[in-house]
């Protein structure tokens, strides 16, 4: 099973970080205002970053270090990652 860590940006131009095992499926659940408790109300969503782990451990350590940086970090990766 293969995970993926990615960034949605809110409506409010703030940046929500996760992990899944099902894009797509997320996505649609934090539409819907059943994802996480931070992207209720915030919505719409676009999915600025993603990137793929082979497990859940690994997966959730890089989401943690994701979180941690700031939000000047966060739009350089997004901005290296589309480029």
């Amino acid at each position: 099973m293969s995970w993926k860590i990615y960034i949605l940006q809110c409506a409010d131009d703030s940046f929500y970080t996760g992990i899944t095992t099902d894009l797509t499926r997320r996505i649609a659940q934090h539409e819907a205002g059943k994802g996480a408790r931070y992207t209720k109300g915030r919505g719409p969503f676009k999915l600025v970053y993603q990137e793929k782990s082979s497990n859940r451990s690994e997966a959730s350590k890089r989401e943690l270090a994701i979180k941690a940086l700031s939000r000047d970090e966060k739009c350089l990766l997004v901005y290296k990652a589309s480029a």
